[in-house]
């Protein structure tokens, strides 16, 4: 071969050819991880925000989702939320059936303290309607001229019967014709007045008659202090119903003698002879109309409870006085001769 041969000249040309296009799944999949992101941290979120029960009801839905979603429970919420409490409000402890409804409290209601309850109102209102009668009472003495001068002989006080109204007598002025049932025209008109006042309120009234210690000197027969305490508080009865008084206000009328003194200190004091009225209150009517029932006397001004067989009516007589017990009296100086002045 001569060495002048011409060789072919090769010319190797590389064609770059640029890669196909992956698509977008890339996107898919950062989506996917950035949602599972999002939904972790609302978990953490909604962790931290609730309450050990609340975490339970969670748990309680994932276990069974089916029974707690159709029939709830404590823990629960309502059908449409797995958070306790329901609704929107993640502040709430309990569930709610529908949205806007609260959950109905059990309460329990105890008779008898509500009964106890009702009771003692009506017994404040009740001596509160007494007081009044007693501040109603004492302006119509201080009103009349001819009863004003004799109000240091009318004491009026709450006790545990009801209102009592005491006319007593004084050295110098008895209420009564000296050892008879008659009265004297001042203590006519002190009934007649007290009379009117009464009929303010439905309670019923109870009289008792009273005497001083001095024996009771008389030619009849058996006739003693008893018979006139007696006598006495009927005819008192007999004049606050001429005063206008409810005739069937009156429960009980009776003669206690000297049984309940009124100074005890002293069995011969003329404040012993004395005329009680008593303006009763629910228990103490209910206790005088039972047939055998205790009515309870609050003795006041140094004296004891006397406790006193009651019934109802009108007891005019020695023959139907109560039985009366009542506490020994205090030792005193002989008694005088009997004597009707004493009376």
């Amino acid at each position: 071969m001569s060495t002048n041969e011409k060789r072919p000249i090769v010319i190797k040309r590389i064609k770059k050819v640029a890669g196909g296009h992956h698509g977008g799944a890339w996107k898919i999949a950062y989506a996917d991880f950035v949602t599972a992101m999002m939904a972790f941290f609302l978990l953490m979120w909604l962790l931290g925000s609730t309450t050990k029960g609340d975490l339970k009801g969670i748990a309680d839905y994932f276990n069974t989702p089916l029974k707690i979603a159709m029939f709830g429970g404590t823990g629960s919420g309502d059908s449409s939320s797995i958070i306790k409490g329901g609704g929107k409000d993640l502040t709430r402890t309990e569930g709610q059936v529908k949205e806007g409804e609260l959950p109905s409290e059990k309460k329990i209601i105890n008779i008898k303290a509500a009964t106890e309850e009702l009771l003692r109102i009506e017994k404040i209102k009740e001596i509160d309607k007494l007081k009044e009668l007693k501040r109603s009472i004492e302006k119509a003495i201080n009103s009349n001229a001819k009863l004003k001068q004799f109000q240091n002989q009318i004491l009026l006080d709450i006790t545990t019967e009801g209102l009592r109204i005491q006319i007593v007598d004084e050295k110098n002025r008895p209420m009564f014709r000296i050892g008879r049932a008659e009265l004297e025209p001042y203590t006519k008109e002190i009934l007649h007045e007290i009379g009117k006042t009464l009929n303010q309120m439905p309670n019923k009234v109870s009289l008792s008659g009273h005497t001083d210690a001095t024996p009771y000197a008389t030619d009849r027969k058996g006739f003693s202090n008893w018979d006139l305490s007696a006598d006495r508080a009927n005819a008192s009865r007999r004049e606050l119903i001429e005063g206008g008084m409810d005739e069937d206000k009156v429960v009980r009328v009776v003669g206690l003698s000297s049984a309940v003194l009124f100074d005890k200190s002293n069995p011969f004091n003329p404040v012993n002879r004395r005329i009680s009225i008593i303006v009763m209150n629910k228990k103490a009517e209910e206790a005088a109309q039972k047939d055998g029932g205790t009515v309870e006397l609050d003795a006041e001004n140094g004296n004891p409870q006397q406790t006193i067989m009651g019934t109802s009516g009108v007891l005019p007589t020695a023959s139907s006085v109560l039985a009366v017990t009542a506490s020994a009296p205090a030792a005193t100086a002989p008694a005088p001769q009997p004597s009707e002045a004493a009376h």
